[in-house]
This record gives structure tokens, sequence and C-alpha cells, in this order.
């Protein structure tokens, strides 16, 4: 880094985006040579834009940093000239994120999060693989994975974090793996489907549809549907278009998803490993005849990761495989 991160000199002379100031002990540059190359961005203009982007306030975020608001600022300004492009809307009395903004803060938060995790010597010795996950982990492989993991490689410690994010911060760059649920559109990640799991309705448990053996999806669209906007799989377009949810209420997590269905605030589907990994005693889980299953995936960032990646993708299928033999059917004999 060629300045400190409290340091800024944007906005002024030999500063990204401006001309510096003509000298006579040198000629004039031809119109038809080159520019020099700007300086380019340095970690400093990614802390600033993440520290404003997180806390919704140039202010906040130079308290945050322990910068003065200025400094902030013109370090913002400096960054948004060298991309060529506007980060944050300063339009409105409440700052926002633009469009070009929300998808260059996952880079940024990925690029900052590589920087801190290079220079963790903690972590050289033992350098941990992250394996990220939104609700129910790996579902009733969960536990055989952990075991398996440590004992055929106790070096690397494998560290099960739950983010409610929809890639459970693979693309924050907060984990190195991560075990996802549904589909994924988020660019630069690699992923692999694992296994498929049945859906389940979730319902009031004093409720009248807890008494019931199964269930369809038109029994719940009479009342309000809870939907996890944030790391939920279940949209309004699980229903045909004819037949969806009369209302919709929208939480941001598993547990406020839970409250609310206890609470008798409306129904919920989800994938039958909720019904293991989250019991609660608010809450009855049900068959659900005519939902179709939800892929369970392994997902990485597509480009160097962390090297037990290949590892824990091998494990995973090999745990998969083995427990889906030993819960199969016997197959009798046809008999004429």
């Amino acid at each position: 880094m060629s300045n400190p991160e409290g340091a800024d000199t944007a906005g002024e002379p030999g500063s990204p985006g401006l001309p510096a100031p003509a000298r006579p002990d040198r000629p004039a540059r031809d119109a038809a040579t080159p520019a020099p190359p700007t300086r380019a961005v340095e970690l400093r203009h990614l802390r600033a834009f993440l520290a404003v982007a997180d806390e919704g306030n140039v202010t906040r975020a130079a308290a945050h940093l322990g910068l003065t608001q200025p400094a902030v600022s013109r370090t913002l300004a400096a960054l948004e000239r060298h991309l060529g492009i506007r980060l944050v809307d300063r339009s409105t009395h409440h700052l926002a994120l633009t469009p070009e903004g929300v998808a260059f803060r996952d880079k940024a938060a990925a690029a900052v999060s590589a920087f801190d995790e290079a220079l963790d010597t903690g972590r050289l010795r033992h350098w941990p693989l992250r394996l990220g996950h939104a609700w129910s982990a790996f579902g009733p492989y969960t536990t055989p994975l952990l075991r398996g993991w440590q004992e055929r490689y106790p070096a690397t410690p494998l560290e099960l974090l739950r983010i409610d994010d929809r890639t459970a911060g693979l693309t924050r760059g907060e984990v190195d793996a991560a075990l996802l649920r549904g589909p994924v559109e988020a660019p630069g990640l690699v992923t692999e489907v694992l296994f498929t799991e049945a859906r389940v309705a979730a319902v009031t448990a004093d409720g009248p549809l807890a008494a019931r053996t199964s269930l369809r999806l038109a029994d719940l669209a009479g009342g309000p549907v809870v939907l996890n906007t944030v790391s939920g799989t279940t949209t309004p377009a699980l229903w045909p278009p004819e037949a969806r949810p009369a209302a919709t209420l929208t939480v941001a997590n598993t547990d406020d998803w839970l409250t609310a269905i206890a609470a008798g605030r409306g129904h919920g589907v989800s994938a039958a490993s909720t019904a293991a990994m989250h019991p609660h005693p608010g809450v009855a889980y049900v068959s659900l005849d005519d939902a179709p299953g939800v892929p369970v995936l392994l997902a990485r960032r597509d480009g160097p990761g962390h090297p037990a990646l290949p590892k824990l993708a091998a494990l995973a299928r090999e745990i998969v495989a083995r427990h889906s033999a030993h819960q199969a059917p016997a197959r009798r004999p046809h008999q004429a």
C-alpha cells in the first residue's frame, strides 16, 4: 500500500481523477503519448465504501473507521472516479447504493475479506475450511459430514457457519463454500447438486391443519403464507398462477419465520430437513404432496479457493451415496 489506510489525498493535485500540475522542468506530453496509469485502488477505498454501505450514512461510516467525514467522502469519490461509475446515490436524504454499488459491494467485501485472511497469522498454521449455510446445513447428513471430516482431515478444521444470506456469505467472501437450497443465480459461483429434499408444510401446532396427515399447496393458499425473503426458497411462484396465496408475510430469517407461524400469523413451506433441524413447539410439519423437491447444492466461488474444497465435495458425495444406499427399500422379486 502506498499510503496508510487513514490517509487520503483524493481532491489534491496528483490524486486519481485530477491532473497533476504542469512542471517547468518537464516537457509537455504530446497528445499522442498514452497517459500514465492512474493510482490503483487501495484497500482504504474499499473499506470506506463498505463502511458507507453498511452504515447507510457517511458520518457513521467515518466514526466507524476513525476518520473525518470529509476524508471518507473524498475517498468514496476517488473510488467512483477510478471505476467510472456512481456507487452511492446522494440525491435523497437517505443515502442508498446504486444498482452498480449493490453489485460492487459483494466484490469489495470478498476482496477485503481475502486480504484480511491472508494476513491472519493464526490461520496460516491451521487454515480452516469455512462452510456456510443459511439454515438446516446438510440436513440429515450434517453430523456424518462433520464427524467424517474430523476423522479424515484433523489438521484442517471445518467451520460450519450459519449466515442469513441467500448465498450464506459466499459471494461476500465470508466462507469458502456453502450448502445452499434451491436455484442460485448469483454470478461467479460454481454449484453441484448433492441431493433433493421433499418439501413440507409448516403450520401452527394447535391449528386445524396440524391434524392432517398430508397437505396440498391449495390448502395453504387461503390464509397468509410466511416467506423468508432473505435466505428462503419459497416464493408465491411455487403456487399455480390462478391459485396464489391470498396474502403473504415477509421475514428475514428462519427464526422469525418459525415465530410467525407459531403465533398463527400464517403458514409456511420449507425443505423436509427443516423439520428435524428446526423443531419448534408451536409449529407442526406436515407432508406436502404436490410441491416439487428442493435441490441441495454445494457452492463455491469460480476461481482459486481453499485447497481442501475438492476433498469436501468428495466427502459430501460419498456420505449422500452411502446413506441413500442404506435407506433404499429392498426390492421384492417379481412374481407372475
